[in-house]
């Protein structure tokens, strides 16, 4: 498999992992807007909810929206990289 073709398929990968997550998570808040909870629990479990949430999904977007650095520090730029 090519370098391009592994970075495809990562891609693909972490982005299919968020989609599960998001699923997951709505899933989550609606089995907690079906439960007789007072508005404070509720309130608390969803704020933790969020919380979890986050963690879970900002790296993996983190990721795929990083830019590819495809030179070494230091390595000047290709003449059509350069500005």
């Amino acid at each position: 498999m090519s370098r391009e073709q592994q970075r495809a398929a990562m891609r693909q990968m972490r982005e299919g992992l968020i989609e599960e997550l998001e699923e997951l998570y709505r899933r989550a808040f609606d089995r907690i807007s079906d439960q007789d909870l007072g508005e404070g629990a509720i309130a608390r479990l969803t704020q933790l909810l969020l919380r979890s949430r986050e963690a879970a999904i900002t790296p993996l977007q983190q990721e795929i929206e990083a830019p590819l650095i495809t030179r070494a520090a230091g390595t000047p730029p290709a003449p059509q990289d350069a500005p």
